[in-house]
């Protein structure tokens, strides 16, 4: 099995590649090991020591570490853990599987906008996301200010804020009058 590492633009986190589908539809976030639980893939991960948060995609795996973690030293046995779980077929989530869209529901009078920056979330950003090893999420929308979930690379990033303000929310702003503002949530 070879696998493929690729930077991101957060240099805390790194996208692995094993070639194989990671998860049949959706995304899984683990931001500490206790929410790896239900993930044997998270778990064997996060037995290395440096490793802060996992984030499962369709095809790839992306592995936050802590600031003093040197990369040199981690991603060998990030590798030897992704290769392990790949070779034990063992499910990369146990369990019911994670909610494929990852959005918040909204009902209510805003319901017509909400589905517009839905759908343009899923098509227009969250693909592009993916390509960096990320993924962000509608949390909700009020009085014009659209709040969003960023996970996986897209956490923590230094340039997040540049994302989603000179990308997301110009975006937004273009095709839906009703948007004013993003915001991130945690």
């Amino acid at each position: 099995m070879f696998i493929q590492t690729e930077t991101t633009p957060n240099p805390a986190t790194l996208k692995f590649l094993p070639g194989e589908t990671v998860l049949g539809s959706g995304t899984a976030d683990f931001p500490s090991p206790e929410m790896g639980a239900t993930s044997p893939l998270a778990r064997r991960i996060f037995t290395v020591e440096g490793v802060t948060g996992v984030f499962l995609g369709r095809d790839f795996v992306t592995v936050t570490k802590a600031d003093d973690a040197p990369w040199d030293h981690l991603k060998p046995s990030i590798l030897g853990a992704i290769m392990e779980h790949f070779q034990s077929g063992a499910p990369a989530i146990e369990g019911e599987a994670p909610e494929s869209a990852g959005h918040a529901s909204h009902d209510g009078p805003d319901s017509e906008v909400v589905g517009q920056i839905k759908e343009l979330l899923d098509t227009r950003v969250r693909p592009a996301v993916a390509q960096d090893g990320g993924d962000i999420t509608f949390h909700g929308f009020d009085r014009g200010i659209v709040y969003l979930h960023m996970q996986g690379a897209c956490a923590g990033c230094p340039s997040s804020t540049l994302t989603l303000k000179m990308g997301i929310e110009n975006l937004l702003r273009h095709y839906i009058p009703e948007v004013i503002e993003v915001r991130p949530v945690a």
